[in-house]
């Protein structure tokens, strides 16, 4: 609810400090005193527009704020701390500042300076003021679709469509995900193909490039290997070899013991050198003895080089190349299994969607006869028995599903249904919103109910059953009204006085006792304040005091 009210150089009040409580507030006062201004300032404090006449006269800016009680908007306190907005010592508190000098403004959420968007944003939900046309939230067919969703739908319903319509649209962003890749990936995909073919046609080459380079630059040097490493194996087997066993025959035959060391020595070094012997042969053997294979290398390392160039990598990594492309082509194939699953996920989360959605329609269809007959009335209660409201329905789509509702009112028999938003009268509008509010508070929490003289037209007998229907109201809902009907302001819980200084200030007080008692004496005699209408007024006191 709305607790408390700071208002300084607004229009023509200098400085007003107003508290509120629960239930039913009226505010009185003569005819120009004042009441529209408590409105306009709590309007420039929910976001509206900012006018030069708002400013006090050689006031260089004005300031409001408004303080309210969210303990009740769930909803509200979520959004406070994702913007973390929260009031660090209360957090059902929501302090709304607004600030406002000529051509310029600033707003302000729990102290923290914020955009008047999100200043508007998160006030929205809190008050709906009838009279003012940019806040009457009941206009929105949003909200006519939530009021008729908490009068007779079940909370999971449309919990469930909306929870289900999410999950559907991600699917289909998926799909088409999937789908636009696998479509670019087309043209790649057949890239990929012809180039993981053309390598894996190397066959093993690729594995062996260090091997095949090695060969290739001894089959280069063949001969001129052959001729050195050959004249070094039969230096070693036709000269040093026997020159060693020569010696070794010597030093065996002299048969000195002080020269067994050295013909030990000299024996192991003979096995060393044939055995070097053997493999300088083996070598010389293995080296090809002709060009053919010397061409075939060459062959294939132009091949090679020439496809590493291709790649743009070493010849070396052509391998690693290869696998990487076939490892991408293996990804590209596999888009067309995710986008089959994903398809199938799609069709599913549609089913789910359509068969909540069709649940919640249903429910909706169920509940807007009931709906419209309470609300219609309450509208005869309220001195329109021709007024009748009817729930209309049109096919449309959305996370509420698969509709769109919308109030339409006949307000007389001889005109046809039109949008609640096309009524032409202001009182009949006020009396319509308000007849739907007291149907759905039975059901819902609504916000606080704002009325700027919700008693137009409306008088005696009339404005006795206005009243206590917004008495009703206010068991649910914070209601504060501004009226000029004596029988209304007697049933309300607090009353507040607007009059004027003498210096034409506005200024607003609470009234209580004999202060209200003569109020309401001056509401129903004027200016001229009698015994008859001080009596009566106590007997409306009373009647109000047996009522509540």
């Amino acid at each position: 609810m709305l607790r408390a009210l700071t208002v300084s150089n607004f229009a023509l009040v200098a400085k007003l400090d107003i508290e509120f409580g629960p239930g039913l507030t009226v505010i009185t006062g003569e005819s120009g005193a004042g009441k529209s201004i408590l409105l306009g300032a709590l309007s420039l404090v929910l976001g509206a527009r900012v006018r030069r006449a708002q400013l006090r006269p050689g006031a260089e800016a004005c300031d409001v704020s408004a303080e309210f009680d969210i303990a009740a908007h769930p909803d509200t306190r979520a959004a406070l701390a994702r913007l973390a907005l929260l009031a660090p010592d209360d957090d059902h508190a929501c302090l709304v500042r607004r600030s406002a000098s000529e051509g310029r403004s600033r707003a302000f959420v729990n102290g923290v300076p914020t955009t008047v968007a999100t200043l508007r944003a998160l006030t929205g939900p809190l008050v709906d003021i009838h009279g003012q046309s940019e806040h009457r939230t009941l206009l929105s067919t949003g909200a006519q679709r939530r009021l008729l969703d908490e009068f007779g739908v079940p909370a999971a319903l449309p919990e469930d469509v909306a929870g289900a319509y999410r999950a559907r649209e991600t699917c289909h962003a998926e799909l088409a995900r999937a789908r636009d890749e696998t479509a670019r990936a087309t043209e790649r995909r057949r890239l990929l193909r012809y180039q993981v073919d053309e390598l894996r046609g190397l066959g093993d080459l690729l594995d062996r490039v260090p091997e095949l380079a090695a060969e290739h630059k001894r089959a280069h040097r063949a001969r001129e290997l052959m001729a050195s490493v050959g004249a070094a194996q039969t230096q070693l087997e036709e000269d040093l070899i026997g020159q060693v066993a020569r010696v070794f025959d010597t030093v065996e035959r002299a048969g000195d013991d002080a020269l067994g060391e050295a013909a030990e020595l000299l024996q192991s070094g003979q096995t060393h050198l044939e055995e070097a012997a053997r493999e300088l042969r083996g070598y010389v053997e293995s080296l090809p003895e002709g060009d053919e294979r010397l061409a075939e290398l060459d062959a294939q390392l132009t091949t090679i080089h020439d496809m590493a160039r291709k790649h743009g990598v070493a010849a070396p990594d052509l391998s690693r190349r290869r696998d990487e492309l076939a490892a991408e082509l293996d990804r590209i194939a596999g888009q067309a299994a995710e986008v089959d699953a994903l398809e199938a996920a799609a069709k599913a989360a549609g089913e789910r969607f359509q068969t909540a959605a069709v649940a919640l329609s249903k429910a909706r269809r169920a509940a807007a006869d009931p709906f419209c007959e309470q609300v219609n009335a309450a509208l005869a209660e309220l001195g329109l028995p021709d007024a009748a409201l009817r729930v209309q329905f049109s096919p449309a789509e959305s996370a509420a599903g698969l509709e769109q509702v919308a109030f339409t009112v006949r307000t007389n028999p001889r005109y046809p249904a039109a949008p609640l938003a096309d009524i032409a009268s202001g009182g009949e509008l006020a009396r319509i919103s308000l007849a739907i509010d007291v149907v759905a508070a039975e059901r819902s929490r609504l916000p606080c109910l704002i009325l700027d003289e919700a008693d137009v037209g409306v008088g005696g007998t009339g404005a006795d059953v206005l009243g206590r229907m917004l008495r009703r109201l206010s068991a649910n809902t914070q209601v504060i009204v501004v009226t000029h009907a004596p029988q209304i302001a007697a049933l309300g819980d607090h009353h507040l006085k607007v009059s004027k200084t003498s210096a034409q200030d506005t200024v607003i007080e609470a009234v209580s006792g004999a202060e209200r008692t003569e109020e309401l004496a001056r509401m129903l005699g004027g200016r001229t304040v009698t015994e008859d209408s001080r009596a009566y007024a106590r007997t409306l006191l009373a009647e109000a005091a047996q009522a509540a």
